[in-house]
């Protein structure tokens, strides 16, 4: 998918909304382990309650590579079912050198055809630029997380540039990829970043996780970080997709989107740079 695509159903649902397929055995409804694939079943119902609302779906690859081959085949099927016009991310944050990212690459954009995946950048430019090989494929640098540990070394400073860590890589990575195929990982939780972020990286779209359970705030998300396309893929998992353990579990997750849906609307009119 394109830069174009993505912005295009941003403006028609007015939505920047991306769905964290986060899906635990162990917090799914018990109900559905009497299906035959749990985990695609669950997903499934989830993609058909929230796809009107959500411009793009996130699974975390660990909640599927788990389970060995099983999680594997759900993950497949759950990408395959997801509809084409909706950004897909392979939230793997994978980073090695030479032929091993390229075989990563190979795997999620050629074999399992994901639209981007996150990548660690910590080994550089060759850890990094074997994923943007791929035409219409994209690249998710984590830049600027928001667990406790980011801080042991994305906030380090480089005394020659009186620069942090996080905004070096910001600043190096934007000379290997233009913003139509490189995003970046900023935490919601960092809100006092995201505007100085913002100034640095004007163009690129953030992935931006953190907002419901994590306590991040949409409000300050879509104020300080939105630009002229919107900007902003805003992931909530936790708060949509186990809304209830229920067998009404589909439907609260859709009301959850929709409710995150018709605030983005809102701040859209609001925040958006024109």
């Amino acid at each position: 998918m394109n830069k174009a695509e993505l912005i295009s159903q941003i403006q028609q649902k007015q939505s920047y909304l991306c769905v964290g397929l986060d899906t635990d055995l162990d917090k799914i409804p018990k109900f559905l382990l009497e299906f035959e694939d749990p985990i695609f079943e669950f997903n499934k119902r989830i993609i058909d309650a929230t796809k009107d609302y959500a411009v793009a779906y996130k699974p975390n690859i660990a909640f599927y590579e788990a389970l060995g081959a099983k999680g594997w085949g759900s993950l497949q099927k759950t990408v395959e079912y997801i509809p084409e016009e909706i950004f897909t991310i392979a939230d793997a944050k994978r980073g090695d050198i030479g032929n091993t990212s390229k075989l990563y690459a190979k795997a999620f954009f050629e074999n399992m055809n994901f639209d981007s995946i996150t990548v660690a950048p910590y080994m550089g430019k060759d850890s990094v630029t074997p994923f943007l090989e791929f035409e219409g494929k994209w690249v998710i640098l984590l830049a600027h997380t928001s667990n406790p540990g980011s801080n042991d070394f994305q906030l380090m400073t480089n005394r020659e540039h009186d620069t942090a860590f996080y905004e070096e890589v910001i600043n190096k990575s934007r000379q290997w990829a233009g913003a139509d195929e490189l995003m970046f990982v900023v935490g919601a939780t960092r809100a006092d970043k995201i505007e100085q972020i913002r100034k640095i990286a004007p163009d690129n779209f953030f992935l931006v996780p953190g907002v419901g359970a994590q306590g991040g705030s949409l409000e300050e998300v879509s104020k300080y970080g939105m630009n002229e396309d919107c900007g902003l893929l805003v992931n909530s998992s936790r708060g949509i997709i186990y809304a209830s353990q229920g067998e009404d579990f589909a439907e609260a997750a859709g009301r959850e989107a929709k409710a995150l849906q018709q605030q983005m609307k809102q701040y859209l009119k609001v925040y958006k740079a024109v």
